[in-house]
């Protein structure tokens, strides 16, 4: 069963992933595949970010009311 991901493992692995890019060690081909896996992880990050600033807003707007 696969691991559900989040918010925290997302960023863990970007961390990751900017390590191994930054050492210069890898191929291009390698260099390529953590780009591509990394701007999804940075995508799903967004969205995760996005959808928690609309929850504490509508908090935020419901305890105002």
């Amino acid at each position: 069963m696969a691991e559900k991901k989040t918010f925290e493992s997302a960023i863990t692995r970007l961390e990751e992933i900017a390590s191994l890019l930054e050492s210069g060690q890898l191929s291009l081909d390698e260099s390529l595949k953590l780009y591509e896996e990394s701007t999804k992880l940075a995508s799903f990050c967004s969205g995760k970010l996005t959808d928690a600033e609309i929850k504490l807003n509508q908090h935020t707007e419901g305890n105002q009311g």
